[in-house]
């Protein structure tokens, strides 16, 4: 079957825009199939990735690992250990969903490599607390409904941990006005710190409800 003639004057049947649009589809997928094999033979053949012995004490318990020097604590944490509740999200540090405590303060797992912290005490979701026994941060954040879909929660509770343990220390934030007093407990204080884990299901005020909570039981 064939479409009206163009304005100038020559068929076009639908066979023809069908192969026109395959052609330029092909054209633009050329420089990238290219630019990959060229980075394929770029790879040495055989070429055995460094590899590394480090210590992790994780949750208590210290786990002698043999890995890439390359590999990052969230992947030492879910693929070496299989401790999957850090969660892998954007993988560039922006969302915080693979958040944990190393030495007791808030780490961006994916941006940390693995080799990076032999020997330093690493708290994962698994470590706050179990089912039977809850840490004070998980407990306020299933009251307060501080989740839905829960992806980003362990992230969550993990830097709100990290969080109240900054303020009790005097660490001041971008939103602490007088640097020379110890950070006030308050919302805006909260979201600031908190802006670096990102909820897409929007439960903020619910965290800060849970956070502020537990702000006054000894975690």
């Amino acid at each position: 079957m064939s479409m009206d003639n163009d304005r100038s004057g020559l068929p076009v049947t639908r066979r023809d825009v069908l192969m026109a649009g395959a052609a330029t589809a092909a054209s633009a997928a050329a420089p990238t199939a290219t630019a990959q094999s060229a980075a394929a033979a770029a790879v040495a053949p055989g070429e055995q990735p460094s590899m590394a012995k480090v210590a992790l004490n994780v949750n208590g318990r210290v786990h002698e690992l043999d890995i890439d020097t390359r590999t990052t604590l969230l992947d030492a944490l879910r693929e070496h250990l299989h401790l999957t509740g850090s969660k892998r999200g954007c993988d560039q540090g922006q969302c915080g969903a693979c958040t944990v405590l190393v030495d007791g303060r808030r780490t961006v797992s994916c941006l940390t490599l693995a080799v990076m912290n032999p020997g330093a005490k690493v708290t994962t979701i698994e470590g706050l607390g179990t089912p039977q026994r809850l840490h004070p941060m998980q407990a306020a954040f299933i009251k307060h409904d501080g989740f839905q879909c829960g992806y980003c929660t362990p992230g969550q509770i993990c830097s709100a941990v990290g969080v109240l343990d900054e303020i009790r220390r005097g660490v001041p934030s971008h939103a602490t006005t007088d640097l020379t007093a110890r950070p006030l407990l308050s919302a805006v204080e909260l979201r600031e710190r908190m802006s670096g884990n990102l909820c897409r299901c929007g439960a903020y005020s619910n965290i800060v409800e849970a956070i502020t909570e537990v702000a006054g039981v000894k975690a």
